[in-house]
């Protein structure tokens, strides 16, 4: 492809599930940001580093979709840890929701069903 529009789409639609990825990897689990990292790199054509985390992370605890805990660690510096709130959950179940839908649509529309 001669193009830029296929890896500027890829670069989109990587940026619009990053947030759902972050959110779905704290399901159930309290981690620390590099945690999510190692998580979400094996995730085939999900790119992230720990520079794209932590605004992120910093963004949710702002809206009230994660809390944090400060944990020494014998291997260096503490570690801050994330966990989902309530409302964290709540938002991962809409989320998750709205991604199935679309995805759904997607997939019936590409085999010439109707939705």
């Amino acid at each position: 492809m001669d193009s830029d529009f296929f890896p500027n789409w890829i670069t989109q639609m990587r940026k619009g599930l990053l947030e759902l990825s972050v959110l779905a990897a704290l399901k159930g689990n309290r981690l620390y940001g590099y945690d999510i990292v190692k998580r979400l790199s094996g995730v085939g054509g999900l790119v992230m580093s720990e520079g794209t985390i932590y605004p992120i992370l910093s963004r949710f605890k702002k809206e009230g979709l994660v809390e944090t805990t400060l944990v020494e660690s014998t291997e260096g510096p503490a570690r801050k840890y994330y966990l989902l709130t309530i409302k964290g959950q709540q938002m991962l179940a809409h989320m998750l929701a709205a991604w199935a839908e679309v995805r759904d649509g997607i997939d019936h529309v590409s085999t010439g069903q109707t939705p």
